[in-house]
């Protein structure tokens, strides 16, 4: 055989085996970024209309995230922002649009503290899509009924499920304590933030007129 013919075979091997390697790669971030976005991943793919486009884009939400300077809170921001979620809770009976505008702040006021940019409702909603992403399709709930709250176009129920969909990002923004245990003073309950919002029936028997059905 001559040394021709081999350097072609040689040539030849060589770019089967790196296509081979580079599908192997391929596939195996296609698998981390479907593990890792869930359901966004293929809304991302069928918003852009290209599988790799997404890929892309999603990739680029790492790097963006990685340089942030994202942090855990410690165990006393976890029990203030609780509490200060009870206290949303319970006012929800007297005045629905002004907690759900409240539960809105307090969430964005956690995504700060942990070094979240709240700037941009696209741009938080991609920095949330990396490490919660199982919570954005409640970002995007309550944050539609947020701005019909705005123009007086959602009804008590509405905003019942918005403070709902909020109280799922706040869980999922406020992780697990560092430190097994509930603080001295604070019950478990408090903790957790799962106190649970008045149904509409209950806000009419307060006495509270709600925004006009559509």
């Amino acid at each position: 055989m001559s040394a021709g013919i081999i350097t072609v075979i040689v040539i030849v091997a060589a770019i089967v085996v790196t296509s081979i390697v580079a599908g192997v790669g391929y596939d195996r971030r296609r698998r981390r970024l479907r593990r890792r976005f869930g359901p966004e991943y293929d809304s991302l793919v069928e918003e852009r209309g290209s599988r790799r486009k997404a890929e892309a884009e999603l990739a680029d939400r790492e790097r963006r995230v990685r340089g942030l300077d994202i942090r855990p809170l410690d165990t006393a921001a976890r029990f203030r922002y609780a509490r200060r979620w009870t206290a949303i809770q319970e006012h929800f009976v007297d005045a629905p649009p002004q907690a759900v505008a409240d539960a809105r702040l307090l969430v964005m006021a956690v995504m700060s503290e942990r070094g979240y940019p709240t700037e941009g409702d696209d741009q938080v909603l991609a920095d949330l899509s990396v490490d919660h992403a199982d919570a954005l399709d409640h970002y995007r709930a309550a944050h539609g009924i947020s701005q019909r709250a705005a123009d007086n176009l959602a009804s008590t129920e509405d905003l019942r499920q918005a403070v709902i969909h909020y109280r799922a990002l706040f869980q999922d923004l406020l992780g697990r304590p560092r430190e097994p245990g509930p603080e001295p003073g604070v019950s478990g309950q408090v903790l957790a933030a799962r106190e649970r919002v008045p149904a509409e029936a209950e806000v009419a028997a307060a006495g509270v007129p709600g925004p006009p059905r559509r």
